[in-house]
């Protein structure tokens, strides 16, 4: 099972409004019954939401999207997710926009098969007053670029 699995490094992209971020499974991943343990979609989607927020606007020169929290994380498992060596991609894009929050959503998927969708809360955060805070002109910008609408449910 070990050489079916690889470690190269991801990839980002911009699709259709989605940010997509390739990457190879790793053994590591692999639970006892043969696939992805579910706890490691969680750190595919922490992964691509770097990579969408942080990395990729330092890459061409922009300014990353930071003071964010967390505030919920929803996750439907659609099949198991079994160790393969062509690439598996987290898709990302924002559904909503709030005053303060925004709302990704996220297919973990290959050119096959969805494995998984999901939905995260994030909440611009203001650490001085330990409060939300409304975004600004260039973090709607920056948000704007992202924004899709959601697939067809069962795609």
């Amino acid at each position: 099972m070990m050489d079916t699995v690889s470690t190269h490094s991801p990839s980002s992209t911009i699709s259709a409004g989605r940010h997509v971020h390739e990457f190879h499974l790793r053994f590591s991943d692999m639970d006892m019954l043969g696939h992805v343990n579910n706890v490691k979609f969680f750190g595919y989607l922490e992964d691509a939401r770097m990579e969408m927020l942080h990395a990729d606007p330092l890459r061409t020169g922009g300014q990353p999207l930071v003071g964010l929290v967390v505030a919920r994380h929803e996750m439907d498992y659609r099949r198991p997710l079994l160790p393969q060596v062509q690439p598996v991609r987290v898709e990302t894009w924002v559904a909503e926009v709030g005053r303060s929050s925004f709302t990704l959503r996220y297919e973990v998927r290959d050119d096959r098969n969805v494995y998984a969708e999901a939905s995260s809360v994030l909440v611009a955060f203001d650490a001085e007053t330990n409060r939300s805070r409304a975004f600004t002109e260039s973090e709607r910008a920056f948000l704007d670029r992202y924004h899709a609408t959601d697939p067809a449910p069962g795609r």
